[in-house]
């Protein structure tokens, strides 16, 4: 079972599209994410990455629904 968790680009920092990687928030915590398997991608996107490769682009209706599901789950009671 693999886990994706989703993210906004915040910025895209090497345009390159072998070596394409980005700042990725994940809700206050922003971490580097490789982007070459998203090339469509761009700043303000959501995407859903996994061991720290993007691996889908999601729209915001999506990515918030997945947000509030995973604090019902983990979030503080």
């Amino acid at each position: 079972m693999c886990l994706a968790v989703p993210g906004r680009i915040i910025t895209i920092d090497n345009k390159d599209e072998l070596m394409r990687t980005g700042k990725v928030d994940f809700g206050g915590i922003v971490k580097q994410v490789n982007l070459t398997l998203v090339p469509e991608a761009q700043v303000d996107n959501y995407i859903l990455v996994h061991a720290g490769f993007a691996i889908g682009k999601i729209n915001e209706e999506h990515a918030m629904h997945i947000f509030k599901d995973m604090d019902e789950c983990f979030g503080e009671k």
